[in-house]
């Protein structure tokens, strides 16, 4: 694709990486066929190749509106189009510069204003989710149906996994899931320890940064970056064998720390370390020998929803289905898997209906084999999903802990 980007702006780092980006494009249109809101609305800027136009004009300095401003917000960053491009042209980046171009150009409306503030203030800290939580469960009876559905349900959480092993990792605990959903990593602790590896938490460890980072907020995400790779190191410096994550939108984020923190000259090294150090826990535990792991005869019957981070974002499509038919789970995929559910981070607050429209048909995908269970890999995806339906979700290490032979722990 020709440019003609403004000179001011291509002697920006910002600049040149789209100009790169913009150069690689094809415009093919293959994207669109896998873009989950271009297939909901069949609007050309409600898909990447429409959005990567929108993106250009506004860096050749051509006016931009609201209406550039709300396709491109309407984008999920589920990066399937980047799975799909034959050309490789990396949209979520371009994305990233074309979002905050625009909204130095553009004013937002109030309202919208403070919900991003409010999002960035509240949801990455967990002393700050936990009474929010308590509260909202505490009223759940009293509120509209739709907004009882969307508050997740007390769980026990169970035990944590105390035997100590020579083998150790660092088990992220995220910021909402480690409010929300305990009980994830607390099954992952459990299943680890059966293979004789110990998770280690790490004090005051912060969010991965992803809420900010995706609403603009760079210097707060860096800010925790920074600070969890400070945490990490010393513990890696101490033989601890990797940082897993159980998130896999986390995950993604830590993964490219080197990417957020490339200009900063005291941590662009760090960064690399800790990105190459860190894992999903399916891929983890495909390293491992979990023929170990003895799990009960009957086993339930498991429609998996492949989270976007998991598939697009680390590539690792299919990779913890096989995992868990390999241990005799049956497993099912829905029509269309690579298409998004809809939670996609903040997304299904600050685009409600599409979202649910999203949901909805994930949901019927997903159940079209009635399962026992839905399993995902994402606490977004797990919560978004669990809104919409009476079927079971869990996270898969849930479904597995749950399916071990034998739990003295819980018991």
């Amino acid at each position: 694709m020709q440019t003609q980007i403004d000179k001011q702006m291509l002697q920006t780092d910002a600049g040149k990486a789209a100009d790169s980006i913009l150069r690689s494009c094809v415009h093919c249109g293959f994207c669109t066929a896998t873009c989950p809101t271009y297939q909901l609305l069949g609007d050309e800027l409600d898909g990447p190749r429409g959005r990567i136009y929108l993106i250009k004009q506004a860096l050749e300095g051509k006016q931009v509106s609201r209406k550039s401003q709300l396709h491109l917000d309407r984008c999920l960053s589920c990066r399937s189009c980047e799975t799909t491009c034959p050309s490789g042209v990396k949209y979520t980046s371009l994305l990233e510069i074309g979002r905050h171009l625009i909204d130095q150009q553009v004013e937002r409306p109030l309202s919208e204003k403070l919900m991003r503030q409010g999002m960035k203030s509240i949801l990455p800290y967990p002393a700050r989710v936990a009474p929010l939580l308590s509260v909202a469960r505490t009223l759940k009876p009293l509120l509209p149906q739709s907004l009882q559905q969307k508050i997740p349900q007390k769980k026990s959480v169970g035990e944590r996994a105390s035997t100590s092993h020579a083998r150790k990792v660092i088990l992220f605990e995220g910021c909402v899931q480690s409010v929300a959903a305990q009980h994830i990593n607390r099954a992952a602790t459990r299943v680890l320890d059966r293979l004789g590896i110990e998770c280690i938490q790490v004090a005051s460890e912060q969010c991965c940064g992803a809420v900010n980072h995706h609403l603009g907020d760079t210097a707060t995400a860096v800010d925790f970056a920074c600070r969890n790779i400070d945490l990490w190191s010393r513990h890696l410096e101490d033989g601890v064998e990797a940082i897993i994550g159980t998130a896999s939108a986390c995950t993604l984020e830590i993964k490219e720390y080197p990417q957020l923190l490339k200009n900063n000259p005291d941590y662009a090294e760090k960064a690399k370390t800790a990105s190459n150090t860190t894992v999903d826990l399916g891929e983890f535990l495909q390293q491992q020998n979990i023929h170990k792991l003895s799990l009960i005869d009957k086993l339930p019957q498991v429609a998996f929803h492949s989270p976007c981070t998991l598939q697009h974002g680390l590539q690792l499509k299919g990779d913890t289905e096989k995992l868990l038919r390999s241990l005799g789970f049956n497993i099912t995929e829905p029509q269309d898997a690579h298409l998004c559910c809809g939670s996609a981070g903040t997304y299904s607050i600050l685009q409600a209906q599409l979202s649910t429209q999203l949901r909805s048909n994930k949901l019927q995908a997903l159940s079209d084999n009635s399962p026992d269970v839905i399993a995902t890999a994402n606490i977004g995806c797990l919560l978004h999903l669990q809104s919409g339906t009476q079927t079971p979700v869990k996270h898969w290490v849930e479904v597995l802990d749950e399916s071990l032979d034998f739990q003295p722990s819980r018991y």
